[in-house]
């Protein structure tokens, strides 16, 4: 069967802040098409809690936001994309006001919130569900676009290179995607003469994740395969706190409880145990330290969760901050303003991936990349909180600006050959997909997870590579479908994650090993290269 082929000017993959961000700006001149892997809102964007940090209050300066994302980053942060995305961050949240999104005032001031690790208030946030409030209106404005087309459910399998061409070319340049549609089944050709990768992070390595159910690493193992380099993969960020419930995975409990007064406590001892840990900062400790804290009070005393408490606060106060959790735990007969919250932690962002300098370009021709797919050096070895979707404004908008003003040097596609399914038929065999995928998640959060050890990371290494022949064999039999296009990045990432944490021999931010739990004079970036 023939592949269908439709041509561009610009395909974006992925429908978040990053994606959407370049889109409207592309959309100036270029006729832009955008795919998502499932609905147009079920990237990690519509999930986001907390804010968008920015200098916005009178005492506060880009210099003070600066130096708080490079104590986070922990010498690991490239300072001119630091100051590049701060400097630029009033600009981002301007832009979003004229589209209309809804952020909460104070007078005639946006309200700003305090999160850990910030010397100041900077956080603009729509109540307790900023993210669901950008999607909407960006979404609003792509909807509107007529040069801007949407198209939904659909899996990208691998990008489209040289190497696909008729006419076969080594030269690594990217000319869009193939995609599976998950509707008729068929794989489609979407060509373009640029391509911003936006397709988000690879939370769903972890058994435990904050992380959408489609945050399966795909941007970061498509580049790879097609011959991009990733950094500092190792440096996977764990919220503190994820409400533990059997029925709800992956309910996120801001940061912004803490921000507000809300104390972790041990279940078994009633102790405030943060003071053992951090005792200056105690629950405002930045995330790495406050989910080791967590992490080891449950390892000492064998427990399932602790606690976090913000029922001393006044019940008005803490329905009127958190709105949305309080709904969404009454619904599961947890009352916050009374009682305690049961908390774990869990994966939520991912720090590194395709590595981009400032205009969003990636090593190979003709692709972008942006958002949490990408390692841009603004978060270095620990993300600042709202830091991530204030990445994704300036880099949507960075990439997009940097294709513009190139436009000229971007050629028309060559004829590309079609997707070959001749060889593949039908699998009868999902349970090998699940089985796969669970084991990935169980063994990477079991060795691979907050704090690490090189024998168990040895342990990890050892079960990907079996698993990668398996998969592999599986892929060359069968057609695709978005389980399996998932599991293969699954496992590609997991590997990238292992090989760069067995490469980094000292504990830095996120990456914490009892082997190594020194940190060296210098950072240095974990660069992979294919």
């Amino acid at each position: 069967m023939a592949t269908t082929q439709h041509e561009y000017d610009v395909l974006v993959i992925g429908s978040g802040a990053a994606g959407l961000t370049a889109a409207l700006t592309l959309a100036e001149s270029c006729r832009v098409m955008v795919l998502a892997k499932g609905t147009l809102t079920s990237g990690s964007t519509a999930w986001a809690q907390g804010g968008i940090a920015a200098v916005l209050d009178a005492g506060d300066t880009f210099e003070e936001h600066i130096r708080d994302t490079m104590i986070a980053g922990a010498g690991l942060n490239r300072r001119e994309t630091v100051e590049f995305v701060i400097e630029r961050a009033p600009h981002a949240i301007q832009r979003l006001v004229e589209l209309g999104v809804p952020f909460n005032t104070e007078g005639s001031n946006l309200h700003l919130t305090r999160e850990g690790g910030h010397s100041h208030r900077r956080i603009v946030h729509v109540n307790d569900a900023t993210g669901w409030a950008v999607q909407a209106a960006l979404l609003k404005a792509a909807e509107e676009n007529p040069n801007i087309t949407l198209l939904p459910n659909r899996s990208c399998v691998d990008l489209i290179t040289g190497r696909n061409a008729e006419k076969f070319s080594g030269s690594g340049r990217v000319w869009g995607a193939y995609a599976l549609n998950e509707e008729t089944g068929d794989v489609e050709a979407h060509v373009a003469r640029a391509t911003v990768m936006a397709a988000g992070g690879a939370g769903r390595v972890y058994q435990f994740s904050t992380a959408p159910r489609g945050a399966t690493g795909d941007g970061i193992a498509m580049a790879w395969r097609a011959g991009a380099r990733v950094s500092n993969m190792e440096m996977m960020q764990f919220h503190p706190t994820c409400l533990y419930n059997l029925e709800v995975k992956n309910f996120l409990i801001t940061e912004a409880v803490r921000g507000e007064g809300g104390r972790l406590y041990n279940p078994r001892t009633g102790n405030r145990f943060m003071e053992e840990y951090d005792p200056e900062r105690m629950e405002l400790a930045p995330r790495d330290v406050v989910a080791r804290a967590i992490d080891s009070e449950i390892k000492r005393f064998g427990l399932d969760y602790v606690h976090l408490d913000i029922s001393h606060k006044p019940a008005d106060f803490v329905k009127g901050h958190f709105p949305t959790i309080h709904e969404k735990l009454m619904g599961l007969g947890i009352d916050m303003t009374s009682g305690p919250i049961p908390v774990v932690p869990a994966q939520h962002y991912t720090c590194g991936g395709v590595l981009i300098d400032l205009n969003g370009r990636t090593d190979l021709p003709g692709l972008y990349a942006a958002g949490e797919c990408s390692e841009s050096g603004l978060h270095g070895a620990n993300r600042l909180a709202s830091n991530s979707l204030l990445e994704c404004f300036v880099f949507g908008e960075a990439a997009a600006r940097d294709i513009l003003e190139n436009w000229a040097g971007f050629d028309a596609p060559p004829p590309i050959r079609e997707w070959d399914e001749s060889r593949v038929t039908d699998s009868d065999e999902e349970v090998v997909i699940k089985q796969n995928w669970t084991e990935i998640r169980r063994f990477m959060w079991n060795y691979v997870g907050i704090v690490r050890t090189t024998k168990r990371l040895e342990r990890a290494a050892h079960r990907i590579r079996l698993l990668s022949d398996e998969i592999e064999d599986y892929y060359g039999h069968f057609r695709v479908t978005t389980d399996l296009i998932e599991l293969r990045n699954l496992q590609q990432c997991a590997d990238l994650i292992v090989r760069s944490a067995l490469q980094r021999h000292e504990s830095r931010g996120l990456h914490f090993t009892l082997d190594y739990p020194n940190t060296d004079e210098v950072g240095k970036d974990t660069v992979l290269v294919p």
